[in-house]
């Protein structure tokens, strides 16, 4: 089988991980019926946000933390069409194999990348890694790492800063490990305490205290839910007055992402220059017949307040920029109101009048 289509087949799998607090990849494992991440990749949230090429975006439980292993299990979305994987026996690895590590790197949709395995016996806090330079970037965190046949061989997990493309991720033994210990139960709320190993499953918690070793343990129930403070609570007040889902809108931090109408609009808050850029990604430029199109977004950037036409590579945006300190709950809602009007109609004006193309 070609590489090409050994990567094609996991993009059903391959799923977005979006919290208020980081962007990362899962993969949905099939005979369990369960998506795998990193612990990181989900840490402090009892629900994160998914998106996958079969369901739309949506809220779903964290149901195991692992912070000993790095793994998290997330719920599977509701009636979704994911192929997922079917995991068997350890593949066994050499050194100078090649490998494949896929994910949503920088909160992409999808991509690979293919590397050298490089040492199979690195150690962290008594647990091994295999290391690699297949490029992992922030976002891949949780996401699978492959071989050439197209089989799980582990879990991207971390890198080295400034490493020059040394990433490393946790082997397939531990996965299998800590599955055959957590489905003791049906897919209960679980954590794995950190002193004596042992997995603890809330229902049978009765305090603070794991009931094996007595270490003080936080449960996926005792987890408080993400407060927005300063600027970051003024933009979600303005999502929740026009009526956005702000929990489905957050994208890690300072970042979110709304849908109005067919346009997507991306909302960045950049502390150390005070800037808020609001960019409504719309339309693609056409092959032809250019001209026309070229001279309405100019006459309509010059006589729009607040509004701006760019394009970027075949992109046509609309953006807004304000600074922090001109920003309130009633000036941003009527702010983004016309960016996320305009959007939506700007949209369907450059499609159907000026022969622009729909973005997919």
């Amino acid at each position: 089988m070609e590489i090409s289509d050994i990567i094609e087949g996991y993009r059903q799998t391959v799923i977005q991980i979006a919290t208020p607090y980081s962007t990362g990849t899962g993969f949905y494992v099939a005979q369990y019926n369960l998506i795998v991440t990193n612990e990181h990749v989900v840490r402090d949230n009892k629900q994160v946000v998914i998106d996958g090429e079969t369901f739309d975006k949506q809220l779903v439980d964290v149901i195991y933390l692992d912070p000993k292993y790095d793994l998290a299990f997330l719920s599977a979305p509701e009636g979704h069409k994911m192929t997922g994987l079917n995991i068997g026996s350890p593949v066994d690895l050499s050194e100078g194999d090649s490998v494949i590590a896929i994910g949503h790197p920088y909160g992409l949709k999808f991509g690979a990348t293919q590397g050298i395995i490089s040492n199979l016996l690195h150690k962290e806090n008594d647990v091994h890694f295999i290391q690699h330079d297949a490029a992992l970037n922030p976002g891949n965190s949780g996401g699978p790492l492959i071989s050439t046949s197209g089989e799980l061989v582990g879990i991207n997990t971390f890198i080295i800063r400034d490493g020059n493309s040394i990433g490393f991720s946790l082997p397939l033994d531990y996965l299998l490990e800590t599955f055959k210990e957590y489905r003791k139960e049906e897919n209960l709320p679980a954590v794995r305490c950190n002193s004596c190993l042992n997995i603890v499953f809330e229902k049978d918690q009765k305090s603070k205290y794991c009931h094996n070793c007595g270490s003080k343990m936080k449960m996926i129930k005792d987890l408080h839910p993400y407060e927005p403070l300063g600027i970051n609570k003024t933009i979600e007040e303005m999502l929740l007055a026009l009526g956005h889902n702000v929990e489905l809108s957050r994208r890690g931090p300072n970042n979110w992402e709304v849908r109005q109408g067919s346009a997507v609009i991306s909302i960045s808050y950049h502390e150390k220059t005070g800037l808020i850029i609001a960019d409504a990604y719309l339309c693609l430029l056409p092959k032809h017949n250019l001209k026309p199109l070229y001279e309405f977004l100019l006459r309509e950037n010059y006589s729009n307040q607040s509004l701006t036409f760019t394009v970027r590579n075949q992109d046509v945006i609309l953006s807004i920029l304000i600074y922090d300190q001109y920003l309130n709950a009633h000036t941003a809602t009527e702010l983004f109101k016309r960016l996320f009007l305009g959007a939506d109609h700007y949209d369907d004006v450059l499609v159907n009048e000026y022969g622009a193309l729909w973005k997919k």
